[in-house]
């Protein structure tokens, strides 16, 4: 979701090779250059330049944070959209309802698997290339949904668009931290994961409007698509490359370019990628943080359940008010409203800690305070299992108005945005110098967890009925309940222990696997002047603008 991996200023890695270099016919290489290298490197001008984009006018960064915010609307809501399409996609097509929701599953199932090629891409090449494409390819799906001549054709269109869905999820975070420093970046992050979780509410209303209309299911992918071609016309015109990397290697291109000096370049340039440090950093180094470290894992676990109830509610509300309740189809998605706008209050409560949070960060000199983040999930962990039992025990009474279970979704809706935005900010200033590998393994799984839910959430609600089903969510999640207090008083204790999160933030570094160092090793050659000359003209000077977080 955050692309905000850290400090790349290990020394560009490069392979010992006892071959002559010949550039052509005749040519070996010409003489070193007589000035130190770091006169060629093409870097920040200063705090007010432009490339910075922190720098840029409130009016030019809140056009940017629309457009990206439109992108992660759009990414949501064509998760749940679908929803309502269920049913008349089941009868069409004579398959089971279960089977029928893999087109809600399998583009959860894309969130998981996409973060995993655009979290590089947008390192490798900014943050508009990666949205405008994604945005592109997913209009395209979601037309190819809309038009689908067989069940099979359907389910793997509404997969692909999951998966280039992703592509906002996983760099709009990192884009909002490109434009936003530490004051203000809590309250950009609030306002784009509000949206994160408004559109999986908002879209079944208007689903159900659009399906139970003569417009009929596919529609509900027509519109989708529409938004996605509304969101790649905007992308193109309206989106500015954020990423300081990205801005400041196209500005050495056209220095090179107009003075015909090609010693000119950025740093970045000098980065030796392979496949093998794209698999270690984004494959490996997750899953190694996921089953190694308890915070992330437990926090993972956490989030995972949270992320399963939100769609397992896209299931649950429908048996509730529609069959228990003898409320319209259309009418029963209504209730949705109690949890946008338990959202919304989740964002205002996040924002009202954003001062206390800035000030103790200010008190130790900029470090993030980690623990400091748990606060508001405290309050969202004891809102949420509430929110669940108000839910599960005034649901399916007929005699109860319609409101009471309605109104449940204050707290539900609160205590989902609490706990999952903090959880993930908390991750970020705990695994500092590996936030983006441990926001990545967070997705991961959490993605899985989406998935799943819907699938067993009509049979659990049926069998158990409201009241105990409800219930039984509502004791997992008194059971997740202690986390952040644990974490609160043992935390900073546990990243003393750890490797990836040491709390000595000022000799901080990014670990560095056996691998990796032999590597290392294997570039410094030995004794000879020239070898030795190069290898420090190589070495120096090699540091990256570390992401901001």
């Amino acid at each position: 979701m955050f692309d905000l991996y850290p400090h790349p200023s290990r020394p560009v890695t490069r392979t010992k090779s006892n071959q002559p270099f010949l550039l052509g016919k005749g040519r070996g290489l010409p003489p070193a250059l007589a000035a130190r290298k770091e006169e060629y490197l093409v870097e920040l001008t200063g705090d007010e330049d432009p490339a910075n984009a922190k720098s840029w006018a409130l009016r030019r960064k809140l056009i940017n944070a629309a457009v990206l915010g439109f992108d992660t609307l759009v990414a949501s809501w064509g998760s749940s959209v679908y929803s309502a399409a269920v049913q008349p996609v089941a009868m069409e097509f004579g398959v089971g309802e279960v089977v029928s929701l893999l087109g809600l599953t399998l583009y959860i199932c894309g969130f998981a698997t996409g973060p995993l090629a655009f979290a590089p891409l947008s390192e490798l090449y900014g943050r508009k290339i990666p949205i405008t494409f994604a945005a592109f390819v997913f209009t395209c799906f979601m037309f190819a949904a809309a038009t689908a001549k067989d069940f099979q054709t359907l389910m793997l269109c509404r997969f692909f668009a999951g998966v280039f869905a992703s592509c906002p999820l996983a760099v709009v975070g990192g884009a909002f931290a490109d434009m936003f420093g530490n004051e203000t970046r809590g309250i950009a992050i609030a306002a784009f994961s509000g949206l994160v979780f408004i559109g999986p509410f908002i879209s079944p209303i208007v689903a159900a409007f659009i399906t139970d209309s003569y417009l009929g299911w596919r529609w509900t992918e027509y519109i989708t698509g529409i938004m996605g071609a509304l969101a790649c016309i905007l992308d193109l015109f309206f989106l500015e490359e954020t990423y300081l990397k990205t801005i400041l290697r196209k500005r050495a291109g056209h220095i090179r370019t107009e003075t015909q000096n090609f010693a000119i370049h950025h740093v970045s340039e000098e980065e030796a990628i392979d496949f093998k440090d794209l698999l270690h950093r984004h494959l490996l180094v997750p899953l190694k943080l996921l089953f190694r470290e308890p915070i992330i894992f437990l926090i993972t676990i956490y989030t995972a359940f949270i992320y399963g109830i939100l769609y397992l509610f896209l299931e649950a509300y429908p048996i509730v008010f529609a069959e228990y309740r003898g409320i319209k189809p259309t009418l029963a998605t209504l209730p949705y409203i109690g949890l946008i706008l338990g959202v919304l209050i989740g964002v205002g409560i996040v924002i009202a800690f954003e001062p206390r949070y800035n000030r103790k960060l200010k008190e130790n000199h900029g470090i993030p305070v980690p623990e400091q983040r748990l606060l508001p999930m405290m309050v969202g962990a004891v809102l949420f299992p509430i929110g669940l039992f108000w839910f599960a025990w005034t649901g399916n009474y007929p005699e109860i108005h319609w409101i009471v279970p309605t109104l449940s979704g204050l707290l539900t809706g609160a205590g989902i945005m609490l706990i999952f935005l903090q959880a993930l900010n908390y991750l970020i200033d705990a695994y500092l110098m590996v936030a983006a590998s441990a926001i990545a393994a967070n997705t991961f799984l959490r993605s899985f967890f989406g998935a799943g839910f819907p699938l067993f959430a009509t049979q659990m609600f049926h069998r158990l009925g409201v009241d105990w089903a409800g219930s039984l969510l509502g004791f997992l999640a008194v059971a997740f309940l202690p986390i952040p207090f644990l974490f609160y008083k043992y935390g900073e204790k546990l990243r003393k222990k750890s490797s990836y999160a040491p709390t000595d933030f000022g000799k901080q570094q990014a670990p560095v696997d056996e691998e990796s160092t032999d590597a290392n090793n294997d570039a410094e050659f030995d004794d000879d002047d020239h070898t030795r000359r190069n290898t420090e003209v190589e070495g120096e000077h090699e540091k990256i603008e570390p992401a901001s977080t």
